[in-house]
């Protein structure tokens, strides 16, 4: 079906990483005409731009999305093992990805959605904003000059550059400590928190996480009180390598600076967090929920829901609103 010359689909998702690929497996599995627009080269959506040291929390058999186990993996898997994981998954559920496609903007007529991507343009009875974070990161400002070279974790490239160096890394919870704990090796590190770090307890991980998640969000859905969030256990994952960099006495905690002036260091490395990469459907969003029907928003962490942006945490999510949209066409997702 067409419209203005256009395809029309009952559903295109926005983004291909696991949001997008959960959604996409239980609206394929109803017949709901499905596209996935991806501004990556190839599969893995934001696991293709981590840190190289970086891990999941979890091991693989904690990490799957819906339908389809993770390969097994001895301990907890690095993000080589995730990308080539999402791209077996695309594989093996064909799911119709367009890719590279940047979206630039989103607008509804008051029937469809219409997706434009430089001169190319879809229209869709249903949307699914499944874009992620990690092309949105964060840092605070500061006043004052830091002379030397600023960095985000979003494109912290490993310890290589910073031998020998002198490293401020800022940011009290995992990223922070995950990258200030490895760089201690190699480099004299200040790593800044704004309050004592939190470890949570020792024997906690992605596991335990999970199933508090899963507790969460059943408890939402029963319209039951809220058991709280993973951060009442703590901020930091003691992952081995931090564990060690804590115990051993390299990784101390120093009180936040009120000034870049105040920054002795060759790098500064902001381990701050990111923002919902929402750009092109934010003006459709109004500040909250979406302000029209057919517009979802899958995978962005707390926002969304209970563990959403986890690989195990994001299948209730995107089942939700693939319930949704199909329904919209008649169809049943089960």
């Amino acid at each position: 079906m067409t419209q203005h010359g256009e395809d029309i689909y009952e559903a295109i998702i926005i983004g291909g990483g696991q949001s997008g690929l959960a959604t996409a497996y239980y609206l394929l599995r109803a017949g709901v005409n499905t596209l996935v627009l991806d501004d990556q080269p190839s599969p893995g959506g934001g696991w293709r731009h981590v840190w190289p040291s970086m891990t999941l929390f979890s091991t693989a058999e904690f990490s799957n999305l819906p339908g389809w186990p993770m390969p097994f993996y001895e301990g907890f898997p690095p993000a080589s093992h995730v990308v080539d994981y999402l791209t077996a998954y695309e594989r093996r559920y064909q799911v119709p990805v367009e890719r590279p496609v940047t979206v630039d903007r989103v607008d509804y007529d008051g029937e469809y959605y219409r997706i434009q991507a430089g001169e190319r343009a879809w229209s869709a009875k249903n949307i699914v904003s499944a874009t992620g974070t990690w092309s949105a990161p964060f840092a605070p400002t500061y006043p004052g000059i830091f002379a030397g070279t600023h960095w985000h974790s979003a494109n912290y490239p490993g310890v290589a550059p910073f031998r020998g160096e002198r490293v401020a890394v800022v940011g009290g919870a995992n990223s922070g400590a995950q990258i200030a704990a490895e760089l201690t090796r190699v480099a004299e590190v200040t790593w800044y928190t704004r309050e004592q770090p939190r470890w949570m307890p020792d024997e906690v991980d992605g596991r335990v996480l999970f199933r508090r998640n899963r507790q969460r969000a059943l408890a939402i859905q029963r319209g039951e009180p809220d058991p709280g969030a993973d951060s009442e256990l703590g901020d930091i994952v003691v992952l081995p390598e931090v564990r060690e960099a804590r115990d051993s006495g390299r990784l101390v905690a120093t009180p936040m600076f009120s000034s870049l002036d105040e920054v002795d260091a060759d790098h500064l490395i902001w381990c701050t967090g990111f923002r919902p990469a929402i750009r092109p459907v934010r003006r459709l969003l109004a500040n909250g929920p979406p302000k029209h029907p057919g517009l979802h928003v899958v995978g962005y962490g707390d926002w969304t829901g209970p563990g959403a942006a986890t690989i195990t945490g994001v299948g209730p999510h995107a089942k939700q609103a693939a319930q949704k949209i199909a329904a919209s066409v008649g169809k049943t997702v089960k």
